[in-house]
């Protein structure tokens, strides 16, 4: 029978720890009746030790997972050792091939005690940084040519299409990406300008940087071998002005 009260606790232990993350997270419980749900879950809880081990002679039988807008997702679920608390694991990203896991260290997770704002400080300093580093490691192997961003560095790839591609990391650098028109795909977290315009691209592009920057980040534009930026002109009926010109080849 489903031990209610047990359930109760771990959605609230959840709820706390969403709130206590740094970023935006909501959290979400997955009773056991959620069969499908729960072993799509395990075949991408991203763990080789401590959890791994744990399911192996406890298959999951509910869970509560944290979701972060860009993606990221930590899955928390019950301890079989005796001890009071939670096993909180990584969750890789729907839809990539294995290749992009491939060389990537595996950010394996960790165990929690029963005060879930102790246990939120833990997740932030040990799980939550090797979660986004590795996160952004997929992310660049998933799409050639991508180079991988760090906490404090957002580097942006030209594509051969045109548009301008990133995978960030932490919610500061997302919402300045998404306020000035880059767009995620959900599936693998990579960021996109389009350049369809590009006097939007390049306006965009001149913007991110000094509001990064007032973050603490830096920025870096690469061009993959063989390849220019295009020019930014405007749009046709507005002939191109000397400081956009000027501007636009700066982003070069």
């Amino acid at each position: 029978m489903h031990d209610y009260e047990h359930a109760e606790r771990l959605a609230s232990y959840t709820d706390i720890l969403a709130g206590e993350l740094p970023g935006t997270w909501t959290s979400s419980y997955h009773p056991p009746e959620d069969k499908d749900y729960l072993a799509e879950l395990t075949d991408r809880i991203w763990d080789l030790d401590l959890v791994a081990e744990s399911l192996a002679e406890h298959p999951l039988h509910q869970a509560a997972v944290l979701s972060r807008p860009d993606g990221a997702q930590l899955v928390v679920l019950d301890r079989h050792d005796g001890r009071d608390g939670f096993l909180v694991a990584a969750v890789g990203p729907r839809a990539l091939p294995d290749e992009a896991y491939r060389a990537v260290r595996d950010p394996n997770g960790i165990a929690l005690t029963d005060d879930p704002f102790l246990s939120a400080e833990t997740v932030s300093v040990d799980l939550l940084a090797r979660y986004d580093t590795a996160l952004a490691q997929v992310r660049h192997n998933a799409i050639g040519g991508i180079q991988s961003s760090q906490p404090d560095r957002v580097v942006l790839t030209w594509q051969p299409d045109g548009s301008v591609a990133t995978a960030p990391i932490g919610a500061a650098a997302t919402a300045v990406l998404v306020a000035n028109g880059f767009v995620q795909d959900q599936q693998t977290g990579i960021h996109r300008l389009s350049g369809d315009d590009t006097w939007a691209q390049a306006h965009a592009l001149r913007s991110i940087g000094p509001q990064l920057e007032a973050l603490g980040i830096g920025t870096g534009l690469q061009h993959p071998p063989g390849r220019t930026a295009p020019k930014a002109a405007q749009p046709a009926t507005q002939p191109p002005s000397p400081t956009a010109r000027s501007a636009a080849s700066r982003t070069r």
